[in-house]
């Protein structure tokens, strides 16, 4: 009987495994954000120091994220602007060429698109090293001279979200249309969030104030910056947000470490 009883687990364990590995990736900032506030017990015995990220602005929407565990990052990738060594990851969002392109550096091992082929959206939830990364999607207005009679082109954006060393850091990508709850709800907790401050080609600087202030970031990192007065997008987020603006074109971030009070960083130094 006991026998039975454990050839019978044996055969549904082989059918349960593979189900178990097509489930989606665990979100930590999913499930910090849906949590109630934890209370953390006093330690008495000296703490390793946090891992940090190192955060440099490339310039236009590419930003590059350095993890403790060496990998390196390039958001809206489209090889016009490098800083060091080629990243190991890039993400791309198919608005204008500026934001992607299709014949990267092959010595770049994983290419992540923000759009989907034959009109289906892009889903990205994939663990890299020591990055967790995962997509939200938004529609995407149409290139000029696309005749097709839609205005927008569905999911043709993503929202990219990396999970790394206790961070969430959210990159808004070429956003083009205000986000609604359903958004908000896939995106989850953000520490840090790249937006695209140009007033015109991608969204309003009151839209994406607006998104900006709902999703409470820590740290926030203007992008898409052309000619954009930094004191109007200032002026619309509110005092609620400290501005700190730098010469450099980096910095390095722990979960420890973010600021107490939203904070605008502003790197100057590209």
């Amino acid at each position: 009987m006991r026998r039975l009883v454990s050839a019978v687990l044996a055969l549904f364990g082989a059918f349960l495994s593979p189900a178990l590995a097509q489930q989606p990736q665990r979100s930590e900032c999913l499930a910090m954000a849906n949590a109630a506030p934890r209370v953390t017990p006093v330690a008495f015995r000296q703490a390793a120091a946090p891992a940090e990220v190192q955060i440099t602005y490339a310039g236009h929407s590419t930003y590059f994220i350095d993890t403790p565990g060496g990998l390196r990052i390039a958001t809206d990738y489209s090889g016009a602007y490098q800083v060091g060594r080629l990243p190991d990851v890039v993400t791309m969002n198919r608005a204008h060429s500026t934001h992607y392109s299709l014949y990267p550096d092959k010595r770049i091992p994983r290419v992540l698109h923000g759009w989907g082929e034959d009109g289906k959206p892009a889903i990205v939830s994939e663990r890299i090293g020591d990055t967790f990364i995962r997509n939200v999607t938004t529609d995407i207005r149409r290139y000029v001279g696309d005749d097709s009679g839609s205005d927008m082109i569905r999911d043709g954006n993503s929202i990219f979200i990396f999970e790394v060393a206790g961070l969430c850091i959210g990159h808004l990508g070429h956003l083009h249309h205000k986000l609604d709850d359903s958004h908000f709800a896939q995106i989850g907790r953000l520490d840090i969030v790249m937006v695209p401050i140009d007033g015109t080609y991608t969204m309003s600087l009151d839209g994406v104030s607006e998104i900006t202030k709902r999703l409470r970031a820590s740290v926030v990192l203007p992008m898409h910056r052309f000619a954009t007065p930094l004191d109007e997008f200032m002026r619309l987020i509110g005092q609620q947000f400290e501005i700190d603006q730098r010469m450099e074109r980096s910095f390095r971030m722990s979960r420890d470490a973010l600021p107490s009070k939203p904070t605008v960083i502003i790197l100057d130094g590209v």
